[in-house]
C-alpha cells in the first residue's frame, strides 16, 4: 500500500505534526488506486480519540460530496475496521512509525467478498 503523502512529506514533517497536536489523532486519508471515487480535496486530518470509524467514513463522504446511495469502504493496513471501532483504538494497533494513521477509501470492497472473512458462513437457501 503506497500513500503518497509519505512520498511527498520528510518524517520529519510528520513528527512535527504529530507533536504539535498531541492531543488529536493524526490520519492521512487518500483514495485507493484503483476507485472510481472523486479525489478528496483534504488528505490530512486531526480527529478526536473517541471519533469512531463510522462517523469518519461521514466526514469523508461530505469531502466527496458521495450521495448515501453509493457505498464506500475505509480500509488500515488492508483491513475493513468495524464502524464502531474507535479511531483510537485503530490507532494505537495500525499507526505508521512516522505516527500517522494511514486510511484508504474506496467505492468497492477490493479484498474479496463477505465468504473470505474469517469465521463467516455462507448459507445455502
Amino acid at each position: 500500500m503506497r500513500f503518497e503523502f509519505k512520498d511527498e512529506h520528510s518524517f520529519a514533517e510528520a513528527t512535527k505534526i504529530c507533536q504539535r497536536f498531541n492531543n488529536r489523532i493524526p490520519i492521512i486519508c487518500e483514495r485507493a488506486e484503483k476507485s472510481n471515487l472523486p479525489e478528496i480535496d483534504k488528505k490530512k486530518y486531526l480527529v478526536p480519540y473517541d471519533l469512531t470509524i463510522g462517523q469518519f467514513v461521514y466526514v469523508i463522504r461530505k469531502r466527496i460530496h458521495l450521495p448515501p446511495e453509493k457505498a464506500i469502504f475505509i480500509f488500515v493496513n488492508d483491513i475493513l475496521p468495524p464502524t464502531a471501532a474507535s479511531m483510537s483504538s485503530i490507532y494505537e494497533e495500525h499507526k505508521d512509525k512516522d505516527g500517522f494513521l494511514y486510511v484508504l477509501y474506496s467505492s468497492e470492497n477490493t479484498f474479496g467478498d463477505i465468504g473470505d472473512l474469517p469465521g463467516v458462513i455462507e448459507l445455502d437457501e
